[in-house]
C-alpha cells in the first residue's frame, strides 16, 4: 500500500488536471487516461478515502432531511 504522501501527490496532480481540463494524468514516470471528468472526480474521491484510511481516520458523511408541510 503506498504512504500518504504518495496518495496526497497522486490526488494533487489529478485535481491539477480536472482543473486544467485536461484527460491525462502524469506521476511517477506513469500515465493515465480517463474518459471524462466524472471518472477523474471518482478518481479523486478514491484517492480521498485512502489517504483517511492511510492516516487511520474516516470519512464521516450524513444527509439530513427536514420536513415541513408548511400549513
Amino acid at each position: 500500500m503506498a504512504t500518504a504522501a504518495e496518495l496526497r501527490s497522486r490526488r494533487d496532480a489529478l485535481a491539477a488536471q480536472r482543473s486544467s481540463g485536461v484527460a491525462r494524468v502524469s506521476y511517477d514516470g506513469k500515465s493515465v487516461d480517463y474518459r471524462s471528468l466524472a471518472e477523474i472526480d471518482r478518481a479523486i474521491e478514491a484517492l480521498d478515502r485512502e489517504i483517511a484510511l492511510a492516516e487511520g481516520r474516516r470519512i464521516v458523511r450524513q444527509v439530513r432531511v427536514t420536513t415541513a408541510k408548511g400549513l
